[in-house]
């Protein structure tokens, strides 16, 4: 499916990219094509592609809580990662990508490619995704509680005897202690006056 790399030396790449969470079977199966594409152009060996599914993002992206998550593994040589990059940014459905080198100069000739590794498959987003809006840190009990409102607090009766405290109308008011502001020089340059010899 993919081509050669030209050159016998090149970087071994990996990229991340998220589409937009309502995105179809089809139109995903465009967007890996033309990621695919734009990495055969340049003459890159595809090592790897993955699709990860839908997941809860950490933050809001583009307005969007989920996206699809694509991983693509590659060799390639000099404007690679700027072609596959531009490609993807032109794409209205990806909203986000990221690419990592994981070396560099290895030797294309001793990477083996699985061709099941490289197979595009159609990315099928099931009702189940939508459902499950839990964190798999949840799912295992490792997350925090979702934080309560202020009202279920109780009597508060947990604080203990806060007697020790004294009244507060027997406390002193420590006034502050007055501070005289520097007087201003005659010369009206504005410098401090100069210490007393």
């Amino acid at each position: 499916m993919a081509t050669e790399v030209r050159s016998t030396r090149a970087s071994d790449y990996e990229t991340v990219f998220i589409l937009r969470p309502d995105i179809d079977g089809e139109a995903s199966e465009k967007v890996i094509s033309r990621a695919i594409s734009s990495l055969e152009s340049t003459g890159a060996k595809l090592t790897k592609i993955e699709s990860w599914g839908k997941r809860r993002l950490a933050y809001p992206i583009a307005k969007q809580r989920k996206g699809v998550y694509v991983y693509m593994r590659y060799l390639g040589v000099g404007g690679t990662v700027a072609e596959l990059e531009r490609n993807l940014r032109m794409l209205d459905t990806v909203i986000r990508h990221m690419t990592v080198v994981l070396a560099k100069d290895v030797d294309v000739t001793t990477v083996t490619v699985d061709p099941e590794e490289v197979k595009v498959r159609r990315i099928e987003l099931s009702a189940e995704d939508d459902e499950r809006d839990e964190s798999y840190e949840a799912q295992l009990g490792l997350a925090d509680e979702p934080r309560r409102d202020r009202g279920d607090r109780g009597d508060r009766g947990d604080r203990g005897d806060r007697g020790d405290r004294g009244d507060r109308g027997d406390r002193e008011q420590a006034a502050p202690a007055a501070v005289e502001a520097p007087k201003d020089s005659d010369d009206g340059a504005g410098a401090p006056p100069a210490a007393e010899a």
